[in-house]
C-alpha cells in the first residue's frame, strides 16, 4: 500500500519510526505555516488581533469546525485541548453528596484524577466498574456498562475512542439510554474528530469535548467544547475573565485571559488540509494498515486480544506478557530502533499502543515488529 500523505510534508523527524501521533498528532507543513503566520500577525499588532478583533476570529474560525461536527457554532467553543473541555464540566457542576459519575475503567488517567479530586471535594463519588474483556459484542459492552447506572448516577462520562487501549465505544446506544433516563452525559472525544465520524447532532450528549491537534492535525492547543443550549447555563468558564458578565456560552465560558489563539486560528486551515488529501481515503489506508500490523504484532507477542478487531480504527492496542519491563521496552524501541510507541500499563496489564496516519509507511510497522521481537526474547532468555 502507498500512503496517501507524504511524510516529507510532515515536519517529523525522518529518522525516527513515529508511531504515536495519537498522543499529540503532527501538523502538516501548510498548517504549522499558517499557525506561523498568526502568530506573526499576532506580534505584529498585538492589541489589534487580541484588543478588537478577537471574538469575531474566534467565531470565524469555530464555524466551520462546528459544521464539520454538525452542531451549531454557538454551541461550540474552543479550548486548549479535551482535558481543558473535561475540567470545564468537572468544576461546574454541583454535585451533591452521594451522587456519582459513572465512567469505564478505559478513561483517560488525566480526566480521571480531574473527576476524582472534583467528587472528592463534593462528597461525590468517581465510579469505574471492571470492563470483562476481550471484548466481542458492543451490546454486551453496553449494557454491562448500564448494570452500574444507579439511582444516584449524576452525569455518564465516556470516551468516544480510548486513550489508554484505543477503542471505539459504542456510545450511540449509551447515549440514548441516558437520555431516556434523564441522566447527563459527557463524552471525551479526544480521540474521535477526524479519525471516526463525529456527528453532534445524532449523538445528543449533552457535552462533548474532542481535540484538533490530534487526528485533524491542527497545532498544539486547539481542543473544542460542545453543550447542548439547555444545558449552557451550568458551565462556568476555567478562569474568571472579561466574558464573564456576559449571559452567552461562547463569551461567558469561551472567553479567557490573555493567550495565543493562533492554534485555534489554525482549525480551519487544518480542515482544508483535510478535504484536499481526501481524508476518507487516509482513514480507509491507515486502518488497513493498522489492522494488518496488529495481527503481526500479536504473533510476536502471543497474547491474547483485548478486544476484536471492530472495535479498532488507526490506533489498535496489544497485550504484552506480564512478565515485561514496560520502561525497559519502550526505552529500547526508542534508543536502539528509533521507534517512538506508547508502552504502558492498564488495569495492571502491560499494553503496546500503535498509532497509524495517513504518512505511516510499512518500514516504520517493519521495525517495531523487528524490535519488539528481538527485545521480549531478550527479556525472556
Amino acid at each position: 500500500m502507498t500512503a496517501p500523505l507524504d511524510r516529507s510534508d510532515f515536519l517529523l523527524n525522518p529518522d525516527v519510526a513515529f508511531l504515536n501521533h495519537g498522543s499529540f498528532g503532527a501538523c502538516p507543513k501548510p498548517v504549522f505555516e499558517r499557525y506561523q503566520e498568526l502568530q506573526r500577525e499576532l506580534e505584529w499588532q498585538p492589541v489589534l488581533l487580541l484588543g478588537r478583533q478577537i471574538e469575531h476570529r474566534l467565531r470565524e474560525a469555530i464555524e466551520p469546525l462546528a459544521a464539520y461536527v454538525n452542531a451549531p457554532a454557538e454551541s461550540c467553543i474552543f479550548v486548549e485541548n479535551a482535558t481543558t473541555g473535561v475540567n470545564i464540566v468537572a468544576r461546574s457542576l454541583n454535585l451533591e453528596p452521594g451522587d456519582e459519575i459513572l465512567a469505564t475503567e478505559h478513561e483517560y488517567g488525566a480526566c480521571s484524577y480531574a473527576w476524582q479530586y472534583h467528587c472528592d471535594r463534593q462528597g461525590a463519588y468517581y465510579r469505574r466498574p471492571e470492563t470483562p474483556w476481550p471484548l466481542t459484542d458492543p451490546d454486551s459492552f453496553v449494557d454491562s456498562f448500564w448494570a452500574s447506572v444507579t439511582a444516584n448516577t449524576r452525569l455518564i462520562f465516556i470516551s468516544h475512542i480510548t486513550s489508554p487501549t484505543g477503542l471505539v465505544l459504542p456510545i450511540e446506544a449509551i447515549l440514548r439510554r441516558a437520555r431516556a433516563k434523564g441522566i447527563m452525559t459527557l463524552v471525551d472525544g479526544a480521540h474521535a474528530p477526524a479519525h471516526v465520524a463525529v456527528d453532534l447532532a445524532t449523538l445528543d450528549a449533552d457535552f462533548y469535548t474532542g481535540n484538533c491537534h490530534k487526528w485533524m492535525c491542527a497545532p498544539k492547543g486547539a481542543g473544542f467544547l460542545y453543550a447542548r443550549h439547555d444545558v449552557q447555563h451550568l458551565l462556568q468558564p476555567a478562569v474568571i475573565s472579561w466574558g464573564f458578565p456576559r449571559e452567552a456560552f461562547a463569551q461567558r465560558v469561551g472567553i479567557s485571559p490573555t493567550r495565543d489563539p493562533s492554534a485555534m486560528l489554525a482549525v480551519p486551515a487544518a480542515l482544508k488540509f483535510m478535504e484536499e488529501h481526501h481524508w476518507q481515503k487516509v482513514q480507509t489506508y491507515s486502518q488497513a494498515l493498522a489492522k494488518e500490523a496488529a495481527v503481526h504484532l500479536r504473533q510476536i507477542t502471543g497474547q491474547p486480544v483485548i478486544a476484536d478487531a471492530s472495535w479498532f480504527r488507526q490506533m489498535v492496542t496489544v497485550a504484552l506478557p506480564d512478565s515485561a519491563r514496560m520502561d525497559i521496552i519502550k526505552s529500547r524501541l526508542y534508543e536502539e530502533y528509533a521507534v517512538e510507541v506508547p508502552v504502558h500499563s492498564w488495569t495492571g496489564h502491560p499494553l503496546l499502543r500503535l498509532s497509524v496516519q495517513g504518512y505511516t509507511q510499512q518500514w516504520e510497522i517493519d521495525r517495531l515488529c523487528e524490535g519488539l521481537e528481538h527485545i521480549l526474547s531478550d527479556e525472556s532468555g
